[in-house]
């Protein structure tokens, strides 16, 4: 299968498992903004968030490489379960010791709340090391199937516990933990996880082989961490968990256009570290970044000129504020996308260390700027923060990808294309009702010219399709 077809493919399946379950948190958005009271949402999200943060420190990143050395073993069973027996026998106990320290740092916490809060911690990093495993093995319809099954419990059980039966937090917390556990019961049995496990294969030489790879990817993901969480962190600090609230649901919007990223980026790493040592892997690189380039700037335009539809439906409460810093925030993830698809070749080049101190460097513009500048502009100094932290880390990684990897950039045009989203996103800030409908129209131009073949080739296969069901019913 060509690479261009392997990609395509890998990235439809994989936006089942990121696109669906999205959207499905998209839908108890009104549920939980409206039912939990500020504070309690403050809380909830900085919960959720400090697992991203938690989660690299108690596994030194070894789910990373459990992806990354899979994909060279996919032929090799035994080095599969060595592989696979090495990163269990490594990540359990030390998880559980790590944990054990947690419970005892929110003194003032309840201590339901604080079991809840552990077990969620437990699930979720157990839990994202199979779905790690899964990657690697290259089942991509399993590992999409147990995000769905995750997100589709949770919905359920957001409405029954949130909704109904009126439990807050904790209700909250036991509805990711039921969903969560759920999906790893799933995978597991999809991926027959255990049977790789074979304590005899248990090897020191390549623990430390793994880690060599993964530890440098824990600066990575703090610097990741404090890029997403550094301005919660210090909007609560300084201004209360009511100022993180508005700035996380100013986040829900954008965090959406992360869906598609996401999915794409997912895809991506895989497609880029198979095909490393093709010949033609330069220019194959270019030509990847400049179509999925033009893809996301069109379902960026299109979720910036429909945003004022969007949150009016999709947003409850007294969070009018968290409108104005969403168009900031679209910018960011436009950047996101950029450096993303670059960290994507750091991997296949197997350059752990140089994505680290790249975020390190990016996240530290982002804390700087919002610990400077929090008592002067309030919540616009993290929407701000962490534009300025992913546009340097973009435009520093094109430039810093070529000393490895020689990639051709159609420089004017990402400066044009993104030239457009500021403009359009300054329309949406507005909230003039005919610049919103100019934006609007614009975006479905936009979308359609820059990916005009690409939306061809999906109808003539459609209709293909179709006509082919046609002749069989006939």
């Amino acid at each position: 299968m060509k690479r261009e077809q392997q990609f395509v493919k890998n990235s439809i399946v994989l936006s089942i498992g990121t696109i669906l379950p999205k959207f499905a948190s998209i839908i108890t958005l009104p549920i939980v903004t409206g039912y939990l009271t500020k504070v309690e949402y403050g809380t909830y999200d900085l919960i959720t968030i400090l697992v991203s943060f938690v989660l690299p420190i108690a596994t030194l990143q070894m789910q990373s490489a459990a992806f990354r050395f899979l994909i060279t073993a996919r032929n090799d069973s035994e080095t599969q379960k060595t592989i696979i027996t090495n990163i269990t026998v490594f990540t359990i106990p030390i998880c559980i010791l790590t944990l054990m320290v947690l419970f005892f740092l929110f003194p003032k916490i309840e201590v339901s709340t604080r079991i809840l809060i552990i077990l969620y911690f437990f699930v979720d990093i157990i839990l994202t090391t199979v779905r790690q495993i899964s990657r690697g093995l290259a089942l991509n319809l399993a590992y999409s199937i147990s995000a769905i099954v995750n997100s589709f419990i949770e919905m359920l059980l957001v409405v029954v516990f949130i909704w109904a039966l009126h439990y807050g937090l904790n209700g909250a917390l036991l509805a990711m933990i039921i969903a969560q556990t759920c999906s790893l019961f799933y995978l597991s049995a999809k991926s027959h996880v255990l049977s790789y496990i074979d304590f005899r294969l248990v090897s020191k030489t390549q623990i430390k082989s793994m880690l060599s790879y993964s530890w440098p990817m824990i600066p990575n993901s703090l610097s990741s961490w404090i890029m997403r969480v550094s301005d919660r962190l210090i909007l609560t600090w300084f201004m209360g968990v009511e100022a993180n609230a508005i700035y996380a649901v100013a986040n829900r919007l954008p965090n959406i256009f992360s869906i598609v990223q996401s999915t794409f980026s997912l895809a991506w790493q895989e497609n880029a570290s198979i095909s490393v040592e093709d010949e033609d892997s330069a220019e194959y690189y270019g030509k990847m970044f400049d179509h999925i380039f033009r893809l996301l700037v069109g379902c960026m335009a299109l979720l910036i000129a429909f945003t004022p539809i969007i949150f009016n439906i999709l947003i409850r409460g007294d969070y009018e504020e968290a409108y104005n810093h969403m168009p900031i925030l679209y910018l960011a993830m436009m950047f996101s996308t950029i450096s993303s698809y670059l960290g994507g070749i750091y991997i296949a080049h197997m350059k752990s260390k140089e994505i680290g101190i790249t975020t390190a460097i990016a996240a530290a513009f982002n804390f700087l700027i919002n610990l400077c500048f929090v008592n002067l502009i309030g919540i616009y100094a993290a929407s701000l923060s962490t534009l300025i932290g992913y546009m340097w880390l973009s435009i520093y990684r094109m430039r810093n990808i070529q000393k490895f990897q020689k990639i051709k950039f159609h420089y004017r045009r990402i400066v044009l294309l993104l030239l457009l989203l500021i403009v359009m996103a300054i329309l949406c800030f507005m909230r003039i009702p005919m610049l919103d409908m100019l934006n609007m129209l614009t975006s479905v131009i936009v979308a359609f010219a820059l990916n005009r073949i690409l939306i061809m080739r999906l109808f003539h296969t459609l209709f293909l399709q179709v006509k082919k069901n046609i002749r069989k019913d006939s």
